[in-house]
């Protein structure tokens, strides 16, 4: 029956979840996610560990390498990941691919990120496990480029010629996913460029959607006007006859844009609660779901009724849970509770697999930690799940 995985989900079983970890990886675990749930180490880790790697200290690159890096980052390259990717893929979880490049400038660097990118779409298509890669625009073109365009402010002839290199890029890449049939989805990045980019993927989606999706658009929730934003790129795509690939988020600059807000004495566009957000969350997830055969979307969250609501809505409205149009993805080291759960039910779940060198990847391992920092008032959730499953297993 296409229904009948709803029954048995359980987000709440741990021996599901952590199957794939054994006995002292495990205990690993509980102790990497103790560390960081002190506040006062991870944030004196978040200040040190950029310079400490900088001027090369001993011992710091091998020491980030063996926690931290192991557990959210798939490898330091491609071939890395390929390890990752088989293993998610015994426990019927799919990989998206994302190179941990950000703020790319010149042009030797840029073009660095499309050959590495290419490769990803390459692999990809190699395994019936990677349905998609990610790219950030940031790291296609540099980013006062990204924030002129979106002025209007007229541009020089040199950020014109930047301004065709970055097209040219961003075409070549979709067009290579589209030739392979991989899907690539575009991050969200800080509201001063945004438009530019939403702009960008656009035009994308309208060359490489008409058949099927091959090109996403991130759409961050914790923005009041994201969602009637979702609703106003539907209809955008319905009148120029493609589809719409939509992953929903939460949002990842809260505190950046709230400063920034204030900087320049304007209301701020973040929601003014995280309950106003999610509710706005849960009605995109809704709406993308009521309009499932020409919107593809990814309910790119972790929070747990998020995921319930989407599995609940699927077995409601008697969808096939495999359907391509209907997915969920967690980031890879987090929320195994929710993935593997949603695997053994049988639905389309993905881990979002960073891959790079230590030093590229620095600002996403720093994000994580500080994610995980005081997410509940004694233990955050991650830990209380892994605590769980220790005691289960009678260790």
């Amino acid at each position: 029956m296409a229904n009948s995985a709803f029954e048995y989900l359980d987000f709440d079983n741990t021996e599901i979840a952590f199957s794939y970890k054994s006995n002292k990886e495990l205990k690993r675990l509980k102790w990497l996610f103790k560390v960081m749930n002190n506040s006062t180490l991870v944030n004196l880790g978040s200040k040190l560990t950029p310079t400490l790697l900088k001027y090369h200290f001993p011992f710091v690159s091998t020491m980030v390498k063996e926690t931290i890096f192991k557990q959210f980052v798939g490898g330091e390259t491609i071939m890395d990941t390929q390890k990752v990717i088989d293993q998610l893929f015994n426990y019927n979880a799919l990989t998206i691919l994302d190179y941990g490049a950000e703020s790319k400038s010149g042009q030797d660097e840029l073009d660095a990120v499309v050959d590495e990118l290419t490769k990803a779409i390459e692999l990809a298509a190699a395994n019936n496990s990677v349905p998609i890669i990610t790219t950030k625009l940031t790291s296609l073109a540099p980013n006062e480029l990204l924030i002129k365009m979106q002025t209007d402010t007229l541009l020089t002839e040199a950020e014109e010629h930047e301004k065709k290199q970055l097209i040219r890029r961003l075409d070549a890449l979709c067009k290579k996913a589209y030739d392979l049939n991989v899907g690539i989805m575009v991050d969200a990045e800080e509201s001063w460029m945004q438009d530019t980019i939403d702009q960008l993927v656009d035009e994308m989606m309208r060359a490489y959607n008409q058949k099927a999706v091959t090109v996403w658009n991130t759409f961050q929730l914790y923005r009041k006007d994201k969602l009637d934003f979702l609703k106003a790129s539907f209809e955008k795509a319905e009148a120029n006859g493609y589809l719409l690939g939509a992953k929903l988020v939460r949002g990842a600059y809260m505190e950046k844009e709230r400063d920034r807000a204030s900087e320049l004495g304007v209301s701020s566009i973040i929601q003014e609660s995280k309950e106003e957000t999610d509710i706005d969350y849960n009605k995109a997830l809704t709406f993308c779901i009521e309009h499932y055969e020409k919107i593809a979307s990814v309910c790119a969250s972790h929070n747990t009724k998020s995921n319930q609501l989407q599995a609940h809505i699927i077995e409601k409205s008697k969808i096939d849970v495999k359907h391509p149009h209907l997915n969920f993805c967690q980031l890879y080291g987090m929320s195994d509770n929710l993935t593997f759960n949603l695997a053994k039910a049988g639905y389309n779940v993905a881990k979002y697999v960073p891959y790079g060198p230590l030093r590229e990847v620095v600002p996403y391992l720093i994000r994580r930690a500080q994610e995980n920092t005081a997410v509940t008032t004694d233990m955050s959730r991650e830990l209380r799940f892994i605590t769980k499953e220790i005691k289960r297993r009678g260790l």
